[in-house]
């Protein structure tokens, strides 16, 4: 496959995923009256929305990374976790719009698109111990981590056959049963049990895996896995603070617990994961992993653009809106409001824009920001200075500044004789 069918895929699927977290959204949104109170955080009934954010950076990422260095599984590993992620929350949502508020028979299979809801989720987490184990060159250290790798490809394939099989109720909805579940086979959900068992497993050989990187690598790739590794630090310790939570306060040992800690430990999790992928754009960006800082560059300028112009502009049409009807009474606003909130946010483009690369400049692209400051200074000097010798000098410096090349010398084209000089 070529290298532009590559990255039409990658961005493809990228946009299919977006289009799955909009319409998990939009599920969530509608089945909310029927959906029961989740005991996970503290977002109570907007829980379900709550847990898809933070898998909306993963697709992002993955079509970046994938688009410029196809050979590398980072990026595909990011796009199939986003595309895992998202379809599991619309499966479940779907499953319960179609058994508990349609017409019979108006949606088609919903307890059967609901039973993939029970091993999707479960996948997408797993399938990001491999993002640890092959980050960042998207290889293994060495080939003694193979046993490693085939112990996280076996616990992913038993996770979606055991999925698929165990019989029992549903997680979105507990009085239908798994269509496709093994009844009166009782070693499934034992099997099961072991599969989440194996999972601590699998992520702290990946985790050992990342930490033998560290200690081989250069000084460059360290800092590299240092954004990945603080990421996946967060997640350790908020997944330890809520094991240890529940150990101690589940069997009476540390008192009567506060359920607020443990939902903030809850809460603490699941935005977490969100800090992978950003983790590895800022490996990128800062680092120039995969030779795409360019482009996140520019996604980052464009990305926090929008956003916030967009603020900008709801805010204001909602400011005008209540205002208006404050001193009127009218409810509809008028269409000057919408116009000048339009004309404010033309006005406000450029100068942003500006603030924007420049602020990701300084943070990101020092050198780079620093060479455009050593030019823009020579350029003022340049329309003062009259003493060629001095602009030379300082010539030579500002491209040994910002070039930075082995050596710099400057020659200078004597001026060609006049014909009156050659007659004398």
């Amino acid at each position: 496959m070529s290298t532009q069918a590559t990255s039409w895929l990658a961005w493809a699927l990228a946009a299919l995923t977006v289009v799955l977290f909009l319409a998990a959204v939009a599920l969530q949104i509608v089945t909310l009256p029927v959906r029961p109170l989740s005991s996970w955080g503290t977002g109570g009934i907007s829980t379900p929305l709550w847990v898809i954010l933070p898998f909306l950076p993963f697709p992002i990422v993955g079509a970046l990374i994938a688009s410029r260095r196809p050979g590398n599984p980072i990026g595909w590993l990011c796009l199939a976790v986003g595309i895992a992620w998202m379809l599991g929350m619309v499966t479940g949502s779907y499953a319960l719009y179609g058994l508990r508020m349609a017409m019979p028979g108006f949606v088609p299979y919903p307890a059967a698109v609901g039973s993939l809801a029970e091993f999707l989720p479960p996948t997408a987490i797993l399938l990001g111990t491999f993002l640890i184990l092959l980050f960042p060159d998207g290889r293994l250290p060495s080939s003694r981590w193979r046993p490693v790798a085939w112990l996280c490809v076996a616990v992913v394939a038993a996770n979606i056959v055991a999925g698929i099989l165990v019989p029992g109720p549903l997680s979105e909805i507990r009085d239908v049963r798994n269509p496709f579940g093994l009844e009166g086979q009782p070693w499934l959900a034992n099997a099961n049990e072991a599969i989440g068992l194996l999972f601590p497993l699998c992520l702290l050989g990946s985790a050992s895996s990342l930490i033998v990187r560290y200690i081989r690598a250069g000084e460059e790739v360290r800092e590299q896995i240092k954004w990945l590794a603080f990421a996946a630090s967060v997640v350790a310790l908020g997944v330890s603070g809520a094991v240890i939570y529940g150990t101690l306060f589940s069997s009476g040992a540390a008192g009567s617990s506060d359920p607020l800690l443990g939902n903030l430990l809850e809460d603490t999790i699941t935005l977490s994961f969100g800090g992978i992928p950003v983790a590895i754009a800022f490996a990128v960006l800062k680092y120039r992993l995969y030779d795409i800082d360019l482009i996140i560059n520019r996604a980052l300028v464009y990305g926090s653009l929008t956003v916030l112009l967009a603020t900008v502009y709801l805010g204001g049409v909602t400011a005008t809106q209540a205002l208006f009807q404050t001193f009127t009474g009218q409810e509809k606003l008028p269409q000057l409001a919408v116009v000048g909130s339009t004309l404010v946010i033309a006005a406000l483009f450029n100068p942003v824009r500006r603030r924007i690369q420049s602020f990701i400049d300084r943070r990101f692209y020092r050198r780079k920001y620093d060479a455009r400051r050593t030019l823009e200074g020579f350029s003022a000097r340049l329309r003062d200075e009259t003493d060629l010798d001095g602009l030379n000098a300082e010539l030579v410096t500002v491209v040994r500044e910002t070039m930075q090349p082995e050596h710099v010398s400057l020659w200078l084209r004597p001026d060609a004789p006049q014909k009156g000089d050659k007659a004398q």
